[in-house]
């Protein structure tokens, strides 16, 4: 088997089985938590026997590993389950939510993606002077800042101060897609300062370590301008530990957006996992917990391969 083919395999089926291993933390944490299932459902005036009644219906009288080979069964066949607090199948309820989500993480993917490698590539033309010194000094303020003070912050000066944007970001199918761009317009916003940092940084870094090749002094010794060693021939061998870096926070920006789906009151799967993990619906909390890992899982495998495909070394082996 080819060495490449071999790697993308080993990856593939590593990814396989660190989203079992996933979906066994996430019942497991799920199952451990203190309370009563059917007590928080029935409330504290429900009688022995309603409550003993439920936790059959429920399955909760089962053995741990039967419920969740039970569990399991049913996400393999696309069953997510059914909410505790309201009877409404949950892959229905999180079709629209996700998508909402995605929505989100997708905008604000396509400003900051683009933008940090831009500002990685003018930090590195112009290193250690005012350019570099001023988007390093903008960008650690950014990581160091909680993204949640950042919401309320924009909040505050741009929707309620200014009047430029909402501060609710709410969205539905029959808005025009100006009108949703509008909603989102503050969220995405802390979105891309949260995540376009460490993407800066990163891609500065890997553009750096590549400068110092002796392949790159041949280069200036052409004559090539800066920016042309570093257009031609340090970014293109920079990509891999840069794509790794991208896949990262676009993970984070599906994964973590739940934080800034609250603060805007997003309608989105972060905001329908706080609003169950509230209520202890606990079958809400496991689709949504597995589904996050499903994507942080699948975008950090497309990294690797990314990396491994990017590899010269791996793509013509002596």
């Amino acid at each position: 088997m080819h060495p490449v083919l071999k790697l993308i395999t080993q990856r593939v089926a590593l990814g396989v089985v660190l989203l079992f291993a996933a979906s066994i933390l996430i019942f497991v944490g799920t199952t451990i938590l203190p309370g009563d299932v059917a007590q928080s459902i029935l409330g504290q005036s429900a009688t022995p026997q309603s409550l003993a009644n439920l936790r059959a219906e429920l399955g909760l009288n089962d053995p741990p590993v039967a419920r969740y080979f039970a569990w399991l069964g049913g996400v393999l066949q696309g069953d997510l389950g059914t909410a505790l607090t309201n009877g409404r199948d949950i892959a229905e309820s999180l079709g629209g939510r996700f998508k909402n989500t995605m929505f989100l993480a997708f905008w604000a993917a396509l400003i900051s993606v683009p933008l940090a490698i831009l500002l990685g590539l003018i930090a590195v033309r112009y290193r250690d002077r005012w350019p570099d010194k001023l988007i390093s000094g903008i960008t650690l303020t950014s990581i160091s800042i909680p993204e949640f003070l950042i919401g309320y912050v924009l909040m505050f000066f741009v929707a309620v101060k200014l009047g430029w944007a909402p501060s609710v970001a709410m969205i539905n199918d029959s808005m025009s897609l100006g009108q949703k761009l509008n909603a989102i317009a503050l969220p995405v916003a802390v979105l891309t300062l949260v995540v376009l940092a460490h993407m800066m940084r990163m891609t500065r870094a890997a553009i750096l370590n590549v400068m110092q090749s002796a392949y790159i002094e041949t280069a200036e010794l052409k004559g090539l301008s800066t920016f042309e060693v570093i257009r031609k021939h340090a970014f293109p061998n920079a990509i891999a530990p840069i794509v790794n870096v991208v896949m990262l926070n676009l993970a984070y920006l599906v994964v973590g957006v739940v934080v800034i789906e609250v603060v805007f009151t997003y309608p989105g799967m972060g905001q329908y996992l706080v609003d169950h993990v509230s209520k202890r619906d606990v079958p809400v909390v496991q689709a949504c917990g597995l589904i996050f890992a499903a994507v942080y899982i699948s975008l950090n495998m497309i990294a690797d391969i990314v990396s491994i495909l990017a590899n010269p070394r791996l793509r013509h082996p002596k």
